[in-house]
């Protein structure tokens, strides 16, 4: 059985503070560089489930990685160097309390939301009529705020990050035009690979006075995508999409009674679901990336990543 790393404890030259986040492990370094240790952890309902996915951190680190790199003619990002398949250190940013969240298409919350009645969100206002998974005349751009962990993010308008100034009107400006070109992007590169880019999110942070993009982007974490092969006829039949995305994590909670509410049990995470969550992550990576996956030895993870951490910062 494949090991999967849960929880990091480093003490990296130069190490100030740590910030364990739901998914990621933040080490700052001399308040100039931060360590991101992308972990096996998998939250969904913005809980921690109880057990790691094997090879779930370096799946997502390496593809953020690519998609970083592809992304550096748009907006300058904070990735300085992948010292291990596990970790980005990048540049130490202020960041933005807002998530820019940008969709493509109707789905998830959104129709959740469009189903009961909603017709706005985030001050955007939606056509009537619309279906499940139907495309937007254009992107739309719903932005949350940035919750302290164990809270929900929620929904937050323009207006109201102006108003309660997370961002002046020229930053603001500037973090929307970069998420729009920026989901152009990803939307072109998962077109090349068969898939639609449904919707992302992107954070940003100022360093030096300049915006960044920070943390990841484009992994099935923080995106969801269809397969673009029978997209049209699923949509004209209302059928169900085949997703590329962690909702299928979500669906298997919501099937065994779990949506994150108090009162409820995350169900049983027997070795043959934590098997069948990283072979989908698998997928996702092959799928996204265009190539294929190769495993890192997972022996002795810690012992792995302080090395080469611990060897890129001398």
């Amino acid at each position: 059985m494949s090991k999967a790393l849960t929880r990091t404890d480093f003490n990296f030259p130069g190490q100030k503070s740590v910030y364990h986040g739901k998914v990621r492990d933040v080490y700052n370094i001399n308040d100039e560089k931060l360590v991101m240790v992308a972990t096996d952890r998998i939250s969904a309902f913005d809980v921690v489930l109880p057990e790691g996915i094997p090879y779930k951190g370096q799946m997502l680190n390496q593809i953020a990685a690519k998609f970083l790199d592809a992304t550096t003619d748009i907006c300058p990002n904070w990735k300085m160097a992948t010292p291990d398949p596990m970790v980005t250190v990048g540049v130490m940013c202020q960041g933005f309390p807002v998530e820019m969240i940008v969709r493509g298409y109707l789905c998830g919350s959104a129709w959740r939301a469009y189903k009961n009645g909603v017709r706005e969100i985030c001050g955007v206002k939606l056509p009537e009529g619309m279906k499940e998974n139907q495309k937007f005349p254009e992107p739309i751009v719903t932005p949350t705020t940035k919750a302290e962990m164990g809270l929900h993010d929620e929904d937050i308008s323009k207006e109201e990050i102006l108003k309660q100034g997370l961002a002046t009107p020229e930053e603001y400006e500037i973090l929307e035009k970069y998420t729009l070109a920026l989901f152009k992007r990803g939307t072109e590169i998962a077109a090349e690979r068969g898939l639609i880019l449904v919707d992302t999110k992107y954070e940003f942070g100022k360093h030096n006075g300049t915006i960044y993009l920070m943390d990841e982007i484009h992994t099935p974490d923080s995106s969801r995508y269809f397969y673009s092969e029978g997209y049209e006829e699923r949509f004209a039949k209302g059928e169900p999409q085949k997703q590329l995305s962690k909702e299928f994590v979500r669906e298997w909670l919501m099937e065994n009674g779990f949506q994150g509410k108090e009162g409820q049990q995350v169900p049983e995470m027997t070795p043959e679901i934590v098997n069948s969550i990283s072979e989908r992550y698998m997928e996702l990576f092959e799928h996204i990336t265009g190539e294929k996956f190769v495993k890192a030895d997972t022996e002795n993870i810690a012992a792995r990543i302080e090395k080469n951490v611990t060897e890129y910062l001398k």
